[in-house]
């Protein structure tokens, strides 16, 4: 079951193809809030901490690998645009390779770098244990975490976003259950909601495999589809590494973050991380706009529909400001409500500081849609190298302001370095797309004499 972009609204596709997205992507973001939530109603604060402190740690990791998978298969939407069915199998060949390669060297150097990422965190001494028992599991299993998102971005690179949502939504209800028999009735301690998680990815993982085998014949692979293609696999790891690198990019600014924050009292820490939670939670429409758009541009770059793309990110920017218009003044004057969500000690003292950084953060939302529909955007269409390059200059700034917010003592400086980075970044990227469809290719009207491809659209 797949669905083709290239034909067309813009905005029906990019809504249908999203709104699974945005709903998988909150069920992903609230897996480590779960785990906390439960450890911490079960066995106290100190343990609700260390997970929660892990968070950070977690978004690096599962972004690498988020990033690596979306990226391999940019090619494989690429070829389906251009309805090559086997050079789209031949890239799903590649990337099942690729990723086999990216578990092993992961797991290996994050259970390695566990103590020493943990130590750049200056994690306190009475969290330290819980932390370390609760990551070192999910380094370990990282292996269900690759097989799943890989599984789920072959899907979606098909136009599919619906499949791997459903999954996720059993394996999140999976997690839960389990949470709670590891933990409550095993005893197992924060390493029970580690095993939990890992799990409950797999099962996702083994649903998506035989989701495919029954219903998505085209993507039954023969011998000939793993033969190892170096300029295909080159193109592939352009793609990944990009992606990957730009998530990457963005921890790293969290880490230095909150790195600048330790000589702050804990409310200021408690509060500005659960003002980073509640952050994405906003910017998860940004986020599924900006992954559908990175699908739809590669589809309609392999079926030449170059005229698409610019409509396409006209189209999905206009809901992107229609969503912050609505969103933006219930965060600025709501958000800090949602503390209790991440906080379950202190809200009151803690809630003033969640409150600053959201204020801040609400008042950016366009430079923060921007960044992320735009580099998803350019991503898609080819261009791995500048989206890259507007993450550089998203650490650059948000490093430069955190700096001077560090010198000067100020909460209130530091709560503008993510703000002050989106801006530099997004004013990049705009620059870059418009010198990309400069191009005249990118203004003729669509062929109308090009047919969909019945077998697409089943």
């Amino acid at each position: 079951m797949f669905k083709s972009m290239t034909n067309g609204s813009p905005t029906r596709s990019i809504i249908g193809f999203a709104l699974p997205i945005l709903i998988a992507n909150i069920l992903q973001q609230f897996y480590n809030t779960v785990d906390s939530t439960i450890v911490g109603y079960t066995l106290g604060f100190e343990a609700r901490t260390g997970v929660t402190f892990t968070g950070t740690i977690l978004f690096l990791i599962f972004g690498l690998i988020y990033g690596m998978c979306s990226g391999f298969t940019v090619v494989t939407a690429q070829k389906f645009g251009a309805n090559d069915l086997e050079g789209m199998r031949k890239t799903v060949g590649s990337a099942v390779i690729l990723s086999a390669v990216i578990t092993v060297v992961m797991t290996a150097v994050t259970v390695i770098g566990v103590r020493p990422m943990l130590a750049m965190l200056n994690i306190y001494d009475s969290f330290y244990d819980h932390a370390y028992d609760y990551i070192i599991v999910i380094s370990a299993g990282l292996f269900a975490q690759v097989t799943y998102n890989l599984l789920a971005a072959v899907l979606r690179a098909l136009g599919n976003s619906r499949a791997p949502l459903v999954f996720l939504i059993i394996s999140t209800l999976l997690n839960i259950l389990l949470d709670i028999w590891f933990i409550q009735f095993i005893l197992m301690g924060t390493e029970g909601a580690a095993y939990a998680t890992v799990i409950s990815q797999l099962v996702s993982s083994v649903l998506c495999f035989f989701y495919i085998i029954d219903k998505v014949p085209q993507l039954h692979l023969k011998k000939q589809d793993f033969i190892p293609d170096m300029r295909l696999m080159l193109n592939q790891l352009k793609h990944g590494c990009s992606l990957a690198l730009q998530f990457s990019l963005t921890a790293i600014g969290s880490m230095i973050l909150q790195s600048f924050l330790i000589p702050f009292e804990y409310l200021a820490v408690a509060g500005y991380t659960a003002a980073s939670e509640i952050e994405q939670i906003g910017a998860q429409v940004f986020i599924a706009f900006g992954t559908a758009m990175m699908i739809y541009c590669a589809q309609n770059i392999g079926a030449k529909q170059y005229y698409r793309i610019r409509r396409g990110f006209k189209s999905v920017m206009t809901m992107a400001l229609i969503y912050i218009v609505v969103i933006g003044p219930i965060f600025y004057f709501f958000g800090k409500y949602m503390t209790v969500l991440f906080v379950q000690e202190d809200i009151s003292l803690i809630m003033p500081y969640a409150d600053m950084y959201i204020k801040n953060a609400s008042l950016f939302l366009i430079p923060l849609a921007v960044v992320i529909i735009f580099r998803n955007g350019l991503q898609g269409i080819g261009y791995a190298l500048m989206p890259f390059l507007g993450g550089v200059a998203e650490l650059g700034a948000r490093w430069a302001v955190a700096m001077i917010g560090a010198a000067r003592h100020s909460y209130h400086v530091i709560c503008l370095a993510s703000p002050f980075a989106w801006v530099a970044a997004a004013i990049l990227l705009i620059i870059v797309y418009a010198v990309v469809v400069r191009n005249p290719k990118y203004r003729r009207p669509p062929d109308p004499s090009r047919a969909p491809d019945p077998e697409q659209t089943a």
